[in-house]
């Protein structure tokens, strides 16, 4: 998929794990867990119904006690082992959403690399403004440390 440099953002990373490895990190709840939302905050999956139409909702923990809505959308999308598609400006019970802040689209690619899988995240966005708010809001740092850790449990071999 084409990055357009005013409405999308996007990262790249080699993760030094099999392909099926990284699959199994985005697919199984209590994988996803464990890297989905930048340490030290915690994540419960609430659903997680990998396919098209399928529910995407997580719940967010600064503490460790009290969890709190994070992420309510839908798969649009899902190519085993390839491509995982969400947004958010669908929420999981297929109503239109208004999220806070930003309604997005995101694409997950994963491919063969000699090194392990070739990650992309692309995530696309409705003007110009939204994607500048989400730059601004920390995409970089925030999707960066994701991605980290999501490099670090897959590369380590899965759950812990």
């Amino acid at each position: 998929m084409k990055l357009d440099p005013d409405l999308d953002l996007a990262l790249e990373r080699i993760i030094r794990a099999p392909r099926a490895t990284v699959w199994r990190a985005w697919t199984d709840p209590s994988q996803l867990e464990q890297w989905w939302v930048p340490a030290p905050a915690r994540c419960r999956v609430h659903r997680l119904d990998v396919r098209p139409g399928g529910a995407f909702v997580t719940r967010l923990s600064e503490d460790g006690a009290e969890f709190v809505p994070h992420l309510d959308a839908c798969f649009l999308a899902v190519d085993e082992f390839e491509r995982i598609v969400f947004t958010n400006a669908i929420d999981s019970t297929w109503r239109p959403a208004n999220p806070d802040p930003i309604p997005m689209t995101a694409t997950i690619t994963f491919g063969d690399h000699p090194d392990g899988t070739a990650y992309r995240l692309l995530v696309r966005h409705r003007d110009p403004e939204a994607r500048a708010l989400h730059e601004k809001l920390g995409f970089a740092d925030g999707c960066g440390t994701v991605t980290a850790q999501l490099a670090g449990f897959a590369e380590a071999g899965g759950p812990r």
